[in-house]
């Protein structure tokens, strides 16, 4: 009998992604510090896999099947990660962003204010700017973030606000180009989730203007 085909999703490893042999996967994860993997029966199955958590499919296990994470928080998600948001007073209104480690919950970074920006937009740099601070830190860790539109954003690299330019928002548009770039430019190890609020609350970094 054939041997079934496996799909491998590696979440942190050197090149994330969906590999569709082992040894292809093991390339990205073998002697890679704190690599996160799973094999998976189909095609479909992986890329649901990859757009969650690895903590989502954590279970014991050995070789390939095993997922290599450390679960340092019972509510489920990373701990060892930063979480960023961002906030507008208006749509468009002012608005600034910011980064939190969740291990420590101390603040990374905060960026802003600036006038007549959106949310998304907010969230957007907020992603980029965690994944230059990590990549400059050499760590692996996962960002975080509730928004899923700016998530895709930073995936497609590029920011597809509706927003127009104006005179008040040039900075804002100044650092859009200046995160676009930088994503062309880049490689990352990091991967990008998805704040599940409903189970663990409003993200750390949240600015309470709810």
């Amino acid at each position: 009998m054939a041997k079934k085909k496996k799909f491998y999703v590696v979440w942190v490893g050197r090149e994330p992604g969906i590999y569709d042999n082992w040894e292809d996967c093991a390339k990205q994860v073998n002697q890679y510090p704190n690599a996160k993997y799973k094999a998976f029966d189909s095609l479909e199955q992986a890329k649901i896999a990859f757009e969650k958590s690895p903590v989502d499919y954590i279970h014991e296990g050995t070789g390939k099947d095993k997922v290599k994470q450390t679960r340092p928080h019972a509510t489920g998600y990373i701990k060892e990660a930063v979480a960023v948001d961002a906030s507008a007073q208006g749509n468009p209104g002012i608005m600034e962003y910011r980064g939190v480690d969740l291990k420590t919950g101390k603040q990374i970074f905060r960026v802003g204010k600036f006038y007549d920006a959106t949310n998304n937009i907010g969230e957007f740099l907020a992603i980029v700017h965690a994944l230059a601070y990590l990549k400059k830190q050499g760590k692996n860790w996962p960002v975080y973030s509730d928004s899923a539109i700016a998530i895709k954003w930073v995936k497609e690299k590029k920011c597809k606000t509706k927003l127009q330019p104006t005179s008040r928002n040039k900075k804002v548009f100044e650092l859009i180009q200046r995160a676009e770039k930088w994503l062309r430019e880049n490689d990352y190890i990091n991967p990008i989730l998805k704040w599940d609020t409903k189970k663990w609350g409003e993200i750390p970094a949240d600015f309470g203007r709810k």
